[in-house]
């Protein structure tokens, strides 16, 4: 009878300790997968990021494709992700978070969340959907991994003017190459991202044929938003869209990064400051009324902006990186 219950807790053990060597085995696979596909790491590389030879990377890429995990985007159900998303979700009451894995902290977090936001965006479109858009390198980064499909009845609206000396980061491009992506209309706010005064954009959109644009925004479905940082390496100041004297009295006025040129502070409340009164964008108090509002960026350098962005806008999906979830939750 000893023997039969000795030998019962050994198949116990056995049958644990292969289910745990599967399930690391599957993380494994799919980081590599990640890195290698998004990342566009080579295998050296990754082999030694993962502490691993390079022929098991060999071993573990092929692996992800015979599995069909690997087409042009990837499954991310890795653990420790899902307890990253669970805790961002009970943390800003979130619908859903989606947090892609980063093989390093230097990786670059516009290209890595931008897949992920191809990936959801190709998810929730549907037709007769009239959808607003932001702009950034995260936002652009999505197109590659958007499916290109026909959306009968789907609109694109810019929800923020163009910026004229940032052609690859231009608002009005990214709506553009968005839309054409998906056969869908498209809207733009035919004006720059910031004009001079209060008085100067009340004119453009009461007497310059702008109104129209704006006036879709209470009919919005979805809006698909990023946020900017405050500090030097945001492209708002790389391309001198503003100065580096806004610069100092917005960070002076307590903001830590914007959504549109809307400003705000770590407590997610608007700042008092002109610049706010010149964006040319819809404003916040309307896509607060928004029914599916989703926010994506990611890098620890944006987490106080994140943080502030997240009580704001109070998205019902978020996308970030893994880096940028740990920092934001041990933050808060």
């Amino acid at each position: 009878m000893i023997k039969k219950v000795k030998r019962r807790e050994t198949e116990v053990i056995e049958t644990v300790t292969r289910k745990n060597n599967r399930k690391l085995n599957t993380s494994l696979r799919q980081r590599a997968a990640w890195m290698y596909y998004v990342e566009e790491m080579t295998q050296n590389t990754i082999a030694e990021t993962l502490g691993i030879g390079r022929v098991t990377v060999v071993r573990l890429l092929a692996e992800a494709r015979a599995k069909n995990e690997v087409k042009i985007s990837l499954r991310r159900d890795f653990t420790e992700l899902s307890e990253l998303e669970t805790a961002l979700q009970r943390r800003f009451r979130l619908e859903r978070a989606v947090v892609s894995p980063k093989s390093n902290n230097a990786a670059d977090s516009a290209l890595i969340v931008g897949a992920a936001v191809g990936q959801l965006i190709s998810e929730i479109v549907k037709p007769e959907m009239m959808l607003g858009v932001g702009w950034g390198k995260t936002l652009l980064n999505s197109i590659p991994f958007i499916e290109e499909i026909d959306v009968p009845g789907l609109t694109v609206v810019s929800m923020l003017g163009g910026i004229s000396a940032v052609h690859r980061y231009n608002p009005t491009e990214f709506a553009w190459r968005f839309a054409e992506l998906l056969r869908a209309d498209c809207y733009l706010i035919a004006a720059p991202a910031l004009v001079d005064s209060k008085e100067t954009k009340k004119a453009l959109i009461e007497r310059c044929g702008i109104g129209p644009v704006f006036e879709l925004a209470p009919k919005l479905d979805a809006v698909l938003l990023s946020v900017g940082h405050t500090l030097p390496t945001s492209t708002a100041w790389l391309f001198d869209v503003m100065s580096h004297e806004d610069r100092k009295s917005l960070i002076a006025a307590g903001a830590v990064g914007d959504v549109l040129f809307n400003f705000f502070n770590h407590d997610g409340k608007l700042i008092k400051h002109p610049i706010n009164d010149r964006a040319m964008s819809v404003s916040i108090s309307q896509i607060l009324k928004v029914p599916l509002r989703i926010l994506a960026s990611g890098g620890e350098e944006k987490v106080m902006a994140l943080i502030g962005g997240l009580r704001l806008l109070q998205p019902h999906i978020f996308v970030t990186d893994e880096y940028a979830a740990k920092a934001i939750l041990a933050a808060t």
